[in-house]
């Protein structure tokens, strides 16, 4: 596998234009059926938002598939789920994976489906290192950033109550090429304030869960050492704000929260146990 993740970003981006020149051949059709509905709520229920998010997830592993390692996989989920468990959506089918791929990302889409890059645990030193960037990712799904965002970059192009017979019908084609839409967000990135809010709660999350809420500035203090310009950043770095911006915000809004829990562990022994010797801990 040649540049996974570059690869995802090439699939995503012609996923997204091809959707949205087929979402918009059925719009007058869907116009003049929607006019003779009543205005419907475009929004989506939790068993819509699990069935959006497994189907963006299948494309993500379309592109990247998953680490062949299943201890490592196991253990990534044993995380992840302890994390959610911490959580007001305790409840969702939440899933961790990691991706077998040597770029340095993570993901998450709605419902509860969450990836990390083997490249991305590779730079990891401690297991409270892990539980900062599941836990970011966890905020995203908790704040329904990336449904949300797909929510409001369908209703720029079509009318609301359009929209919301696409997301009424979950079977639809028209709802498969709404997911389809969406999945730009993967190459363009969410808004920034929807990143800084990650980080923050995320250290709560991580805090929440028993560990050292430094985990999460450790991981970012390594992108930060790391040259923009490697390809192994170059998605990381296109969809998120710059490592520096985010340490700064971490700083000025949670240092206390910070200070108050840094006694609690890393758990770097037993992480290197679980990845150390395998192929996703390579540099």
């Amino acid at each position: 596998m040649m540049r996974a993740l570059l690869v995802l970003s090439c699939l995503l981006c012609l996923a997204a234009g091809r959707a949205h020149a087929q979402f918009n051949l059925d719009i007058n059709r869907l116009i003049d059926t929607a006019k003779s509905l009543s205005q419907a709520s475009t929004e989506i229920d939790e068993q819509g938002e699990i069935e959006i998010g497994r189907d963006v997830a299948s494309r993500l592993l379309g592109a990247a598939p998953l680490h062949p390692n299943t201890s490592l996989q196991r253990y990534v989920n044993d995380v992840g789920r302890w994390l959610a468990s911490r959580t007001e959506r305790a409840g969702l089918p939440w899933r961790f994976a990691v991706l077998d791929a040597p770029q340095v990302n993570a993901f998450a889409t709605p419902g509860g489906y969450i990836f990390v890059t083997g490249g991305l645990v590779a730079r990891m030193h401690s297991e409270a290192e892990l539980a900062g960037v599941l836990a970011h990712e966890i905020v995203h799904v908790l704040r329904k950033h990336h449904l949300k965002a797909i929510q409001k970059g369908a209703l720029a192009n079509v009318a609301s109550n359009v929209v919301a017979l696409a997301l009424q019908d979950r079977n639809s084609e028209l709802r498969n090429r709404l997911v389809s839409f969406g999945t730009e967000l993967y190459v363009r990135g969410l808004d920034k304030s929807d990143e800084l809010e990650a980080d923050r709660l995320g250290v709560v999350i991580a805090a929440r869960g028993g560990y050292d809420p430094w985990g999460l500035p450790v991981v970012l203090q390594t992108l930060q050492a790391m040259n923009p310009e490697d390809s192994a950043v170059a998605l990381m770095f296109k969809t998120h704000p710059a490592p520096t911006e985010r340490l700064d915000a971490l700083e000025q809004r949670m240092l206390p929260t910070l200070d108050a829990y840094a006694a609690q562990p890393q758990l770097a022994d037993r992480f290197l146990a679980s990845v150390g010797g395998t192929s996703a801990k390579r540099r």
